[in-house]
């Protein structure tokens, strides 16, 4: 499985992103998924989310969440951009794709990536009002 984590202060270019991507005749599925800040935080308005990031740590973990996908998926890529500093609301933070033979392998990997860099990878946002 391929792999590409990116850890970038600049704005997500979502364009850029789907045109680099390398196709492959075995993958028949490509996911794409965009986390974009919202206008609320709970039941406050807020302006703008600040990520930070422990980078190493981050890399670390995706690394080992990535080696848990490719034991339970057919995955034949993923590559992954978080954002840090200020996202404003309406601004992507998270970018997302990943291939797999089938979109039921690549929804599910997705998925469980998603849900899983939440509970353990070291970025933290704070919202600003």
């Amino acid at each position: 499985m391929q792999r590409d984590i990116s850890i970038i202060a600049e704005k997500i270019d979502e364009t850029a992103l789907q045109a680099g991507r390398k196709s492959s005749a075995q993958m028949g599925a490509v996911i794409y998924f965009l986390g974009v800040v919202r206008d609320t935080e709970g039941p406050d308005q807020i302006a703008a989310l600040e990520y930070e990031a422990f980078e190493k740590m981050a890399r670390h973990q995706f690394d080992l969440i990535l080696d848990q996908v490719e034991k339970r998926w057919p995955i034949g890529s993923v590559r992954l951009v978080h954002r840090v500093g200020r996202v404003g609301a309406g601004e992507p933070s998270l970018w997302v794709e990943v291939t797999a033979p089938h979109r039921a392998e690549a929804f599910a990997a997705c998925q469980f990536l998603i849900d899983e860099m939440k509970k353990v990878v070291p970025i933290w946002k704070k919202a600003v009002f």
